[in-house]
């Protein structure tokens, strides 16, 4: 909701007022409004994700997905409304402050770095946890050099848990797409994060690296209580792995609810899901 007169915007990672449960959500947009060149890309849109679960969003192209998405990331700022993060406020969100928030994200392009190496790419989520300061490193000194093993065993571990520790010494611009969405992936997952964003992650995936996409997003949330945020298309994975879903039309909110609401909700079927749910 928007701040009251009363109640000064604050800066990413400020306290919530007296009375807000910070474990309410893990994350909270509400009113939110985005405009492009006078065209309403987001118009009034709620959207809250429990802790520990697994929220989806979807829509057709141009329901305002992704700008969603760009929103919650602090890539896009909107013209109204308000995120909040654990009940706190954040009104100057940007991309570098997700990992001191404890979020991470992957996205459609990958973004992943083809002149280094796979265990490189995935060091670079890892470097959240680097206790030793920068001069510290230079030098050479011993914390450095035990910094350093630490966030390359931590680094591997993550690899190997997404069966992809025999490419750690590739470039990740010889590997096959799907393993690269892999790296991607262990990059954000290296940050530890206890939310994490997605962006269309099962994008060019056939069906078998599908399914384990979505064993693991299930289990982030199930066993390791990591609340996920799912922008993504493909409706059998949707419905599979998530725990509510928000449904956008036209940059607006038409439905949300659990799977089975959505799956038959007119409202929805008639927008744009049709017999891909039915």
């Amino acid at each position: 909701m928007p701040p009251s007169p009363s109640s000064p915007d604050r800066p990413a990672g400020t306290p919530a007022a007296a009375g807000v449960d910070e474990r309410a959500t893990a994350l909270a947009l509400h009113g939110v409004t985005v405009t492009f060149g006078g065209v309403k890309a987001l118009t009034d849109v709620d959207l809250a994700v429990t802790p520990g679960t697994v929220h989806g969003v979807i829509g057709p192209n141009g329901a305002g997905k992704t700008t969603l998405f760009n929103v919650a990331c602090g890539f896009v700022v909107p013209d109204d409304g308000t995120i909040e993060r654990r009940g706190e406020r954040l009104t100057r969100l940007r991309p570098h402050d997700l990992a001191g928030l404890g979020m991470a994200r992957t996205l459609q392009g990958l973004g992943l770095f083809d002149r280094v190496t796979v265990l490189e790419n995935v060091l670079v989520g890892a470097d959240r946890h680097a206790r030793s300061g920068f001069l510290t490193a230079l030098l050479g000194l011993p914390r450095a050099a035990r910094d350093d093993r630490a966030l390359r065993e931590r680094a591997m571990a993550v690899l190997d848990r997404l069966g992809i520790a025999s490419y750690a010494a590739r470039y990740p611009g010889s590997l096959p797409y799907p393993v690269r969405k892999r790296v991607a992936l262990a990059r954000a997952l290296a940050a530890e994060p206890d939310l994490l964003l997605l962006d269309e992650p099962a994008s060019g995936l056939g069906a078998d690296d599908m399914a384990q996409l979505g064993d693991l997003v299930q289990s982030l949330a199930a066993e390791q209580g990591v609340s996920v945020l799912l922008v993504e298309h493909h409706m059998d994975l949707v419905m599979r792995v998530c725990d509510e879903i928000t449904v956008l039309d036209f940059g607006r909110r038409i439905a949300s609810g659990t799977p089975a609401q959505v799956r038959d909700d007119p409202a929805v079927l008639a927008a744009y899901l049709g017999e891909q749910v039915g």
